[in-house]
């Protein structure tokens, strides 16, 4: 069993904190994903968890061991960076071999490891070529195989597809979602892209100037968002806020005197008079007649239509709600010319009301 545990870890740099004591269990064999802005501690975070940064305080435990003060060979833990990191004059098969070259492994065992995993990814007749030949989606798997070969406990990947264009990214998504499910380890995964966290991860740890925002499987982080970073960050396109103050009647009153009753998940943590904000997915503000099944209470609007932009079964709109600019989905499309008036429906039972002060979500 190879769980991991960072207990109240801090990272300084002189005077300047760059993480603030987090504590995190990782589970045995979990896909564990960091994200974040950049500067928000993440990728410190993984080099703590590597030993490439020592750590100012707390403590971070592998496999129920204690490894601050271990150098990073010793940790049993593979690592995949951003740049490749490969060899470029060796070959494919020499770079697979290296590390178990290095620490003098017999020539039977280097051999299966490195046609092991060739084998899982796919690199068979890649083995005589240098990285030079090579592009950059198989660059990346030459990387992985590195890692693979030396069966660490942990694979930790530092933004590993930053570099490879869109189709690409999508592509090396799924050859690692294929590799956990082949070799069961845990991995811990640093990327600021959210798609890559929600389509990758078992679970998410958001974070924020060197704090945990949040940790939750991908569908917690987008249907229960902890605040409105959360509630931003997670989800493409992110969710739409509308500034407003509940009223004695129990709306939320918006700009131009446009009301939306509070929701009921909100209704017992709000009061009259207190600014909130209104937070909403494209998903749940959809035209009606152009939308998935409606359930819960709705609420009927008319909106204003600004821009569209066709994605094939779909079609983002982008329209005017009391001045201010929102993001609809309509599923099933037709052409909507630029000002067009279109009646929406709003899903009130999945919006989100948030604090304006502090945007903490108010919810039972």
């Amino acid at each position: 069993m190879t769980e991991v545990t960072l207990s109240n870890v801090v990272k300084r740099y002189g005077k300047q904190q760059a993480v603030h004591g987090i504590d995190l269990d990782i589970q045995d064999g979990e896909f564990l994903v960091l994200v974040g802005p950049s500067g928000c501690g993440k990728s410190t975070t993984l080099r703590m968890i590597a030993g490439l940064e020592d750590i100012s305080d707390g403590e971070i435990s592998i496999g129920n061991r204690v490894v601050n003060d271990l150098p990073p060979r010793e940790r049993n833990i593979s690592m995949v960076f951003q740049n490749y990191a490969l060899y470029p004059h060796m070959t494919v098969r020499e770079n697979l071999g290296f590390t178990l070259q290095i620490a003098k492994q017999p020539e039977a065992q280097i051999t299966r490891a490195v046609n092991e995993a060739a084998g899982i990814l796919g690199l068979d007749e890649l083995m005589d070529r240098k990285p030079a030949e090579l592009s950059g989606g198989q660059r990346q798997r030459v990387a992985m195989g590195r890692a693979i070969v030396r069966q660490p406990d942990v694979f930790l990947f530092d933004e590993p597809l930053s570099n490879l264009d869109a189709k690409l990214r999508t592509q090396m998504r799924v050859e690692i979602k294929k590799l956990h499910q082949r070799v069961g380890n845990t991995i811990i995964y640093v990327t600021h892209d959210q798609v890559e966290a929600m389509t990758l991860a078992d679970r998410i740890v958001l974070m924020r100037d060197g704090h945990i925002v949040q940790v939750g499987t991908p569908l917690e982080l987008f249907n229960t968002p902890v605040n409105t970073f959360a509630a931003t960050f997670i989800g493409s396109p992110p969710m739409n806020l509308a500034d407003g103050v509940v009223s004695d009647a129990g709306t939320i009153v918006l700009r131009d005197s446009l009301t939306i009753p509070v929701p009921k998940s909100a209704r017992a943590h709000v009061k009259p008079g207190q600014k909130v904000q209104l937070g909403f997915r494209a998903d749940n503000l959809m035209p009606v007649g152009h939308a998935v099944e409606e359930k819960g209470e709705l609420v009927d609007l008319e909106l204003t239509v600004a821009l569209t932009e066709p994605l094939g079964t779909e079609t983002l709109l982008f329209a005017d709600l009391a001045g201010l600019e929102v993001q609809a989905k309509m599923l099933n499309p037709r052409p909507v010319q630029p000002g067009e008036k279109l009646a929406f429906h709003l899903m009130l039972d999945k919006t989100h009301v948030f604090d304006a002060a502090s945007g903490v979500a108010l919810r039972g």
